[in-house]
């Protein structure tokens, strides 16, 4: 691999106050995901939201809300990929997609007893925006960080959204089990519901490095494309990326790879909270290892960063991979709550570094020009990841009377995935994006 000039100094203070506005993004929008995705709003959900229906219903009901949400995401991505890379325009898109996500959950104030409707309605509203915004924060990431750093970067925003997302998480822990023993007039719900609106706020003003002080990349645009619709351009690019596909034969393979380890990944993170409800563990472990796992996955998610820089990122994911299969075996074993403390553990150490190093490894793979167009495929990858796992989970578990068979089952996932990415040539897949980057620049002209 080529090594990056070094820049002139007033250039380099630039360079790293946009990494550091870039990772501020993963900073702001894991709130999001820790708050509303994970720990919050599906309790209040079934609880409140939706505590005129039955139980089952409650929780099928936010099943579908979170899957008609993601699924949107998933089908509009790639296009909208496409027409940012046309425009020139990721970040007018990131922004959009963000002001729809932050509305949406600051209007889940208004979400109370019974409200089951507003409340699904709200939530696909707020997930769209954060998993679109995604699509364009990843595709920022080879135009902010030079081809030996975006390993390092990319585990640095994780780091940083597992910080950022913990630390808001605790922040509304605190305000709505802790509070209202203290203040007289304060209740549970009205904290919840003041939660909602502090992600929607922390989500905004962490959003404004990004837009401050990252740049945005140049268009793309094509001999004769000057004066055509970008929805048409945008088709017409998508068409030919997968005519071409054999040409990105290492970054497909190592889409293939991702998707088939992160349903692994997914299913872990989705299930586990599920599974030791299971086994009868307590309220207490269930959210404190949940909060556990944000702030040790941030130092470990640095670790992974560094590691890539010593032994490669392939191998530095081979090892998060081989111990996400130590963990679905040790998972058949679990009985205790301390062990479901280790495990969560266990899950931090590799949780940020996997997901970064798989991010930073597609980035690698891909020409700059299109990165939108190829992140939004990714993407798609991500979006579809806790599909199969999940199903699998459930079917095992439903044959076997118990889930400790499902747990075990993952294991074939990251084996499978491991297979697949030694297939993956990543020099060879470098070379190539460079190559088609060179020549899009010159059709350029």
């Amino acid at each position: 691999m080529e090594a990056t000039a070094p820049l002139p100094v007033e250039n380099e203070k630039q360079h790293k106050k946009a990494i550091w506005a870039w990772t501020m993004y993963d900073w702001g929008n894991s709130a999001f995901a820790t708050t509303i995705m994970a720990a919050v709003l599906p309790v209040y959900y079934a609880s409140v939201a939706a505590s005129n229906l039955p139980s089952n219903i409650a929780t099928a009901y936010w099943g579908y809300t979170s899957s008609i949400s993601a699924l949107i995401a998933a089908i509009i991505s790639p296009i909208l990929g496409a027409i940012a890379d046309f425009r020139g325009s990721k970040k007018k898109f990131l922004t959009a997609f963000m002001i729809l996500g932050v509305t949406g959950t600051a209007l889940l104030y208004l979400v109370q007893s019974g409200d089951w409707l507003l409340a699904s309605i709200f939530f696909v509203f707020g997930n769209i925006g954060f998993a679109g915004s995604l699509v364009y924060y990843d595709a920022l990431l080879p135009h902010v960080a030079t081809q030996d750093e975006i390993d390092n970067v990319s585990s640095r925003g994780y780091a940083m959204g597992y910080i950022g997302g913990g630390l808001l998480l605790a922040i509304n822990l605190v305000m709505i089990m802790v509070l209202p023993g203290l203040i007289p007039g304060l209740d549970t719900t009205l904290m919840t519901r003041l939660s909602f609106v502090t992600v929607a706020i922390w989500w905004a003003c962490f959003t404004l490095p990004l837009l401050i002080h990252v740049k945005e990349p140049p268009r793309r645009i094509e001999a004769g494309e000057e004066s055509e619709h970008p929805i048409t351009v945008s088709f017409r690019r998508l068409i030919k990326t997968f005519k071409e596909i054999r040409k990105y034969r290492e970054l497909s393979l190592a889409m293939l790879a991702f998707w088939v380890y992160a349903n692994g990944i997914g299913t872990i993170i989705v299930m586990a909270t599920a599974y030791g409800t299971e086994l009868g563990f307590s309220q207490t472990t269930l959210i404190g290892t949940l909060l556990m796992v944000q702030f040790v996955a941030a130092p470990f998610a640095f670790l992974f960063g560094w590691l890539s820089k010593k032994i490669g990122t392939k191998k530095s994911i081979y090892i998060s991979l081989a111990i996400y299969t130590a963990i679905a075996v040790a998972g058949y074993f679990l009985y205790h709550e301390w062990q479901f403390w280790v495990l969560g553990f266990a899950v931090a150490t590799v949780q940020g570094g996997s997901q970064a190093l798989s991010r930073s490894l597609i980035g690698k793979l891909i020409p700059k020009s299109k990165s939108a167009e190829f992140f939004g495929f990714f993407s798609v990858f991500e979006k579809f990841a806790s599909i199969l796992g999940p199903a699998i989970f459930g079917v095992v578990s439903t044959i076997m009377g118990e889930s400790r068979l499902s747990i075990a089952s993952l294991v074939l996932f990251f084996i499978v995935g491991i297979i697949i990415l030694t297939k993956v040539d990543v020099e060879k897949g470098i070379a190539v994006a460079k190559s088609e980057e060179e020549e899009l620049v010159a059709a350029a002209r």
